[in-house]
């Protein structure tokens, strides 16, 4: 099959659109979608992440690039977050962003809150990790860890210690602060087009800006700025208007499903191998081009992944990561296991567990991020469903008017809950 759409089809949209003022169709002709659908192989893909971030910080010298596991939770996340926003706008016409900022703090803040209170607590124990508990914890409950971190060019000092892996968080919030009004404002001035060239440029534009800023001792600024992170979110971000954008007859949605169907063995691989040997911390050659485009170039594999798994049901990765262990682990643990298995290993390390740390810690982890999703994440994940029926569909807490193209009146589900 041909990768370019018919030629006369694109010119007679095209004079469509000139001769209209606008599409002919609704401009986001996906982003409405059967509710409570959600893609349980992009959950599975959470699970394998997080676990890569474990072992890694368990065992760096076995899996020196285990990180990536972040960078690909930036991408699915980016990627979750905009396909919400766009299907309610799709809906509505707007994008109530009081209703959106109260989900994300219901989502994300009480469980991190429960993770610093104890941290907290800790640090009037004797316990040589959490001495600076009380500090890591107010630090981390208002996401400035990595803003602390970003600051310090030489070794990481213990303000943030035993939180310091929450740094991530902090990036994911102050993005989420940011890009969902910057979308609304792309959405209700731009056409539909111009909104995915315009989330391009805002992709690259932290490329430019690590080259700019990069010498050996700015890593710790590129590694935690959220300006230096945001294209890897924006990748995901980029990912969901263009299939928001593709009517399931779009010729260029054939094109993305056949070559995702080439690229997501090699897309896999490679990322596995660089979680394998690619090391991003210490003296190493591939550092540099790590902290530059390497970035990027994460965030493009993790993306041929999720058109894989969003196109290609039936693929030997989708039905691998849809497996039912995987994907209810995704779904609702990866966020308790990521906020609890740090601090758990500085404890126990200091409790003196060491040549059983890693089962100890993960057997533990795997409680307490348990006991955080029946106590603290599934009750406010009820608190917010019953929140969602309030908001005002015409959206003039988000300050915008629906126009008949804009209001599709077909019901949309949520995708999925970001992480």
């Amino acid at each position: 099959m041909s990768s370019q759409p018919p030629t006369s089809t694109r010119q007679d949209s095209g004079q469509r659109e000139a001769a209209t003022g606008g599409p002919e169709t609704a401009p986001f002709p996906s982003a409405v979608r059967t509710p409570g659908k959600r893609v349980n192989g992009i959950d599975g893909l959470r699970t394998l992440a997080v676990l890569l971030v474990i072992v890694y910080h368990f065992n760096p010298d076995k899996l020196p690039g285990g990180s990536i596991g972040v960078d690909v939770f930036y991408t699915i996340s980016g990627f979750v977050i905009t396909r919400l926003l766009i299907a309610e706008f799709a809906r509505t016409g707007d994008i109530s962003l009081r209703q959106f900022y109260r989900r994300r703090w219901l989502r994300l803040v009480p469980a991190l809150l429960v993770v610093c209170a104890v941290t907290a607590l800790l640090s009037f124990a004797p316990v040589q990790s959490f001495r600076h508990g009380v500090s890591a914890a107010l630090l981390a409950a208002f996401s400035l860890v990595n803003l602390v971190r970003a600051a310090q060019s030489g070794a990481y000092t213990g303000v943030t210690a035993p939180l310091g892996h929450t740094w991530s968080l902090g990036v994911e919030e102050q993005f989420y602060l940011l890009w969902p009004p910057v979308l609304l404002l792309l959405l209700r001035r731009l056409k539909a087009r111009t909104v995915l060239i315009a989330a391009a440029v805002l992709t690259l534009l932290p490329v430019l800006w690590r080259f700019h800023l990069w010498n050996a001792e700015a890593a710790h600024r590129i590694y935690n700025g959220p300006d230096t992170r945001a294209d890897q979110l924006l990748a995901g971000a980029v990912l969901a208007i263009v299939l928001a954008r593709l009517a399931p007859d779009d010729p260029w949605r054939e094109t993305l499903r056949t070559w995702s169907a080439r690229l997501w063995v090699p897309a896999f691989a490679l990322l596995g191998l660089m979680a394998w040997q690619l090391q991003i911390t210490g003296d190493s050659a591939w550092i540099a081009p790590e902290y530059t485009i390497g970035f990027l170039v994460t965030a493009l594999l993790a993306v041929v992944l999720l058109t894989s798994l969003e196109l290609l049901p039936g693929s030997p990765l989708n039905r691998v990561l849809s497996l039912a262990p995987l994907a209810w682990i995704g779904r609702n643990l990866s966020y308790g296991l990521y906020l609890w298995h740090y601090p758990l290993m500085h404890l126990l390390s200091d409790l003196g567990v060491e040549r059983m740390l890693f089962p100890s810690t993960l057997l533990a982890t795997f409680i307490m991020a348990l006991a955080s999703y029946f106590l603290v994440e599934e009750p406010c994940r009820r608190i917010k469903q019953r929140g969602r029926g309030r908001g005002t569909p015409t959206g003039r807490s988000g300050g915008g008017l629906r126009t008949p193209e804009q209001v599709l009146p077909t019901s949309v589900g949520a995708p999925g809950r970001a992480r």
